[in-house]
């Protein structure tokens, strides 16, 4: 007590008082801002590093399409090259002497061995490409919902930065119901893993 009968404390005794509340404080906006944007943040480097990996198998699987495909064009290409070649053999088969005709009639049926073989051997690698196209489509549509999910939670986590400078509550709740869509969008992309 000081002369004048007013009771005063020291800072360090209204800085203990302040801490013996503790629990019992009531927490203000900013600080369930910042526990709100931290938590995003975290969710957004997942669904960030979800999305990227996802896209790297995509490329991944399109490439592989793409190299399945060109393989296959040159064994196309082989057996138009085979099947010339057995073409010239039958001409000149016509064209000679019956005689001389039985290297030639070896070479034909050579060809169209070949050809069997090779005709196989293109199909598979267009098989394969196919396939590759398919799975590089079917991991496009998540990566595309984590997409979507990570702008939502870069909105919220913006919008919950105004929150922090401007006080407004309803800009929290617009932040909420923006990463729900987002926290949403990504559930739903996993699901289409």
């Amino acid at each position: 007590m000081t002369e004048n009968g007013v009771h005063t404390h020291a800072p360090h005794e209204e800085f203990v008082q302040e801490a013996a509340r503790g629990p019992h404080k009531h927490h203000s906006l900013n600080q369930w801002v910042a526990i709100f944007t931290a938590i995003l943040a975290s969710i957004g480097a997942v669904v960030s590093y979800q999305g990227t990996r996802i896209m790297n198998e995509v490329l991944l699987y399109k490439n592989e399409a793409i190299l399945q495909k060109t393989h296959a064009a040159d064994q196309w290409n082989y057996y138009q090259a085979v099947s010339t070649k057995a073409h010239i053999m039958q001409l000149a088969l016509a064209l000679l002497p019956p005689a001389k005709a039985i290297s030639f009639r070896k070479k034909i049926v050579k060809y169209a061995a070949q050809k069997v073989a090779i005709k196989a051997h293109a199909g598979a690698l267009e098989s394969r490409s196919k396939h590759a196209d398919r799975e590089s489509a079917r991991l496009d549509r998540p990566h595309n919902g984590m997409a979507l999910s990570l702008i939502f939670i870069q909105i919220a986590i913006s919008l919950a930065s105004i929150t922090a400078l401007t006080g407004r509550k309803w800009l929290f709740v617009a932040a909420g119901t923006m990463a729900i869509f987002g926290v949403g969008l990504w559930g739903y992309a996993l699901w289409l893993m």
